[in-house]
């Protein structure tokens, strides 16, 4: 077997790495995404979601990864104030989140129709969800909390992603949210006026 070269950069300088490959939280915590998902408008599930390696899972595609060089794996955050969360939906690949703040509820089960299990996971502990597991999650902190999610790689707008229990499906439709069979968000016509005010409301840019 022939020797192979190490896969890096020769040389990055300073600036490159703050520009390419490094992303500080003070300026991130201003680029939330309000609407990722159909399920982000219902009460109950309202969050800011941050990209920050990769497309990871996203609805709505009006949004760009902090850092944009191929990575074997994608990363998101999620900050959600009390008793908000995904709600209960699936994926075809591997997702794995660790608190970085605050507690949180995971809950699973092998249909969209019934919770099965779940379990507490606290500061710097972590969950893997393996793919086709349906999983919902919810801040139960007194605060605002962030959670840091790994995401096994995969395209976008392939098909649909998530998968949204039938429940989620109607209540999102209510709000004039809805998905087509890639994936994507079809927006309601007030879409920029609603993500505004979620944004306002789950405080953008604050810690």
């Amino acid at each position: 077997m022939e020797n192979q070269q190490p896969r890096v950069k020769k040389s990055v300088t300073n600036e490159e790495m703050e520009k390419n490959w490094i992303v500080r939280f003070d300026e991130l915590k201003s680029k939330s995404i309000p609407l990722m998902f159909i399920d982000s408008i219902i009460p109950g599930h309202q969050r800011l979601n941050y990209a920050l390696i990769g497309d990871t899972a996203s609805e709505n595609d009006k949004y760009s990864p902090e850092i944009t060089e191929p990575h074997g794996f994608q990363i998101g955050m999620v900050k959600a104030p009390p008793g908000n969360g995904p709600a209960f939906h699936s994926h075809d690949y591997i997702e794995a989140f660790v608190p970085l703040t605050g507690k949180w509820r995971f809950y699973w089960g092998d249909s969209p129709e019934e919770i099965e299990g779940e379990t507490i996971i606290d500061q710097w502990d972590m969950i893997s969800l393996p793919p086709g597991l349906w999983r919902g999650f919810e801040n139960i902190s007194e605060e605002d909390a962030w959670c840091f999610a790994v995401l096994e790689q995969h395209k976008v707008y392939d098909g649909k992603d998530p998968y949204w229990a039938p429940e989620i499906i109607k209540q999102a439709s209510e709000f004039g949210f809805h998905a087509d069979e890639k994936g994507k968000m079809i927006k309601p016509d007030n879409f920029e006026e609603l993500e505004k005010q979620i944004a306002e409301k789950l405080r953008s840019g604050e810690r």
